[in-house]
């Protein structure tokens, strides 16, 4: 996959993150937590909306507290910056 159709999917670049995974036809291809249909996105915008991390868990009872923040933290660390 190319950079380009990254940025169309996210802004975020997953690629390296070992609680992410894309499987063709599983929600789209799109970027999902491990083993969930859990799309990473939306837990990095629900964080940047400004949800607690204890909401986003409520939120997603699935999901570690720990997951959660170590997928906000990746995020932070790999967004695609967009050229204008």
């Amino acid at each position: 996959m190319s950079t380009v159709d990254r940025v169309i999917d996210s802004d975020i670049d997953w690629t390296d993150c070992e609680l992410v995974e894309r499987i063709p036809g599983k929600v789209s291809g799109r970027p999902i937590v491990l083993g969930t249909r859990i799309l990473a996105d939306t837990i990095v915008e629900e964080a940047e909306l400004g949800s607690p991390l204890e909401e986003i868990h409520e939120n997603y009872p699935d999901l570690s507290a720990a997951t959660i923040q170590r997928l906000i933290s990746f995020a932070r660390a790999h967004r695609i910056q967009r050229v204008p």
